[in-house]
């Protein structure tokens, strides 16, 4: 079989229907399109959900809660799945993960639970920790390497070195 032999199924082409090209066509005059209205003129019709004037359903139904568009979606590991997957004295880093197939996506920050227990030395390296996941780590003898600390603490600390450093030019 070539390239040049295929061919699409039968039936799996269609013609394109002609509009508005006389009326022996079948599809002359409004050319399908109805009498009068908006949507027979040329140009474009309404926009989705416009339902005539109606106060269209996605403003009709009751809106509840809150959507925090400041979220950070995680990416969830937990220490029994690295327990299971991984030897003692590994290294885990978010390239050995997607490797795995443990996490997915690149883009978000990784942040492992303490679900379960670990009970080999694990140097993992991730982005946040949970408290419990950090104690049972070092607890198997493990090493736990941070990467994104608390954002809030970060700034107060670089506010409280700029004062100590203006503080210290001005001796």
């Amino acid at each position: 079989m070539k390239l040049c032999d295929l061919k699409p199924a039968v039936g799996s082409k269609h013609r394109r229907k002609l509009l508005g090209r006389g009326e022996g066509s079948g599809h002359g005059g409004s050319a399908t399109k109805g009498m009068k209205g908006q949507n027979s003129r040329s140009g474009r019709g309404t926009r989705p959900g416009f339902e005539g004037g109606q106060m269209p359903l996605m403003r009709r139904i009751p809106k509840r809660g809150f959507k925090n568009i400041f979220r950070r979606e995680y990416e969830v590991i937990n220490l029994k799945t690295l327990d299971e997957v991984f030897d003692s004295n590994s290294e885990i880093t978010k390239t050995v993960l997607i490797e795995k197939g443990l996490i997915k996506s690149k883009q978000k920050p990784i942040k492992v639970l303490a679900d379960g227990d670990i009970k080999k030395p694990l140097k993992i390296t991730a982005d946040r920790f949970s408290k419990s996941a950090i104690e049972k780590t070092k607890k198997a003898g493990g090493e736990v390497i941070e990467i994104m600390k608390n954002r809030k603490t970060d700034q107060k600390s670089t506010k409280a070195d700029q004062k100590n450093n203006k503080a210290e030019a001005q001796k």
